[in-house]
């Protein structure tokens, strides 16, 4: 959503409902954090025309992603070498990546790719705002809430 007042307020383990599409399409931030409970979290995420999301794997989250708008180059696999799934995805697309496996989606289209995301368990600190893929890449503040519910800490890997 982009602008402070219009941005879905994070409000914690607490019943929410949204617009979830146009919030998605709204927002202009690389990822904004939208919700966070115990188990699960959303977040929205704009991908500018030509950048992806970022090749990575989470050993302990499993993550669904959904396209509201845009289009997108979906590649996953066992390993950052290894990419061995690879599809087509536009509005209205969803994308499934269980944990531990490599997977990146790259915005081949003509507008930014519009997404959401969510992490089980929750992946993010509640309310998170990152602007850029460069901020979130330098962000050390960004642990999930210590009341949600992780497992054993095992670090992402990054391509």
């Amino acid at each position: 959503m982009g602008v402070a007042t219009n941005r879905i307020m994070d409000i914690g383990p607490e019943p929410q409902s949204f617009d979830i599409e146009r919030a998605t399409k709204e927002n202009a931030d690389y990822r904004s954090v939208a919700w966070s409970g115990r188990y699960l979290q959303v977040t929205l995420m704009s991908i500018p025309v030509g950048s992806d999301i970022g090749l990575e794997a989470h050993p302990q989250t499993d993550q669904f992603l959904r396209l509201d708008a845009g289009r997108g180059l979906v590649q996953m696999g066992t390993a950052k070498d290894k990419l061995t799934f690879e599809k087509e995805v536009s509005n209205g697309w969803c994308v499934i990546v269980p944990a531990g496996t490599w997977h990146n989606i790259t915005n081949t289209g003509t507008t930014p790719m519009q997404v959401y995301t969510i992490y089980a368990p929750a992946h993010h600190a509640p309310g998170k705002v990152q602007a850029t893929a460069a901020a979130a890449e330098t962000d050390k503040d960004d642990a999930p809430a210590a009341w949600s519910v992780q497992p054993q800490h095992t670090p992402d890997k990054h391509g």
